[in-house]
């Protein structure tokens, strides 16, 4: 029941951000083809509205979504004091299953290592919700096209987050002040649920979404006209990495191919640097 409970609030935050895709289609397709080229970015950047709702919906969604895996945590806990036996086979199952693996089989182990509490590169609960949403009149083509989109609506919007000074990273709890941190989460387990139920490859937009992401994050590092942009700048760079670090399909490697690693460096040196206090 907390389950479908809790993918009832994700896939209707997903209908919404449908809509909000759907809505700037055009813009989003001029991005997704030009956004290496920065003048022209910065022109389509000023015809897309509403950045800040899609990620404060995504947002939501990784709240959902950490919740729900503090909840599954709690039951492998609970499983493997009490059937340790039991455990062993299905975490034995879970690790058996590849890239090349068919995608139906796949969701069956991952369904039976889920219950179990085990933590699955695609949440199958997430795939089923997903592939639910599907309407006689949207063809495959056209959701896929729309979760392209979409991935490319939150990469452009990311440097939006710099504004809030909300955002900033607290190195004592972990996270961001306004939970964009969970925005790790969304990305990664909403994309892999989503491209799964279209048969799509993962690693592939997730590559994308990567490439355009520190494309418009590089951006915003070189504004020097507006210094408002750069206020949690180093927050938002951290908010990048823990996507990757997130994620089982994208390594470190790819995050340095298209961002510097020295920038993640400065940018931890500065949320976790510590004031020298003298008494006296």
């Amino acid at each position: 029941f907390l389950s479908e409970n809790l993918m009832w609030h994700i896939t209707s935050q997903v209908g919404e951000l449908k809509k909000l895709v759907i809505e700037n289609m055009d813009v989003l397709v001029q991005m997704r083809a030009n956004f290496d080229k920065p003048e022209a970015m910065a022109n389509l950047q000023k015809r897309l509205p509403a950045g800040e709702n899609v990620l404060k919906r995504m947002t939501i969604i990784g709240v959902i979504l950490s919740f729900r895996t503090m909840a599954q945590d709690t039951l492998e806990d609970i499983m493997q004091k009490h059937c340790p036996y039991l455990m062993g086979p299905i975490e034995s199952l879970r690790d058996l299953v590849s890239p090349d693996t068919d995608i139906k089989v796949t969701l069956t182990v991952f369904e039976l290592a889920s219950a179990a509490g085990l933590t699955c590169d695609i949440d199958p609960a997430l795939v089923a919700a997903i592939a639910s949403m599907r309407t006689d009149n949207s063809s495959v083509d056209e959701e896929y096209k729309l979760t392209c989109l979409l991935l490319i609506y939150i990469a452009v919007s990311l440097p939006t987050l710099a504004l809030d000074p909300n955002s900033y990273y607290s190195r004592h709890y972990g996270g961001h002040h306004n939970n964009i941190h969970c925005l790790a989460t969304a990305v990664n387990q909403l994309s892999a649920a989503m491209f799964t139920a279209e048969n799509k490859n993962i690693e592939q937009h997730l590559k994308e979404f990567l490439l355009v992401a520190s494309s418009t994050l590089l951006q915003l590092g070189q504004n020097v006209e507006n210094r408002m942009d750069s206020k949690n700048r180093d927050s938002i760079y951290l908010l990048l990495h823990m996507i990757v670090e997130a994620s089982p399909f994208l390594s470190q490697d790819m995050l340095e191919s298209c961002f510097p690693y020295v920038l993640l460096r400065n940018a931890y040196r500065e949320v976790y640097k510590t004031f020298i206090i003298t008494l006296g």
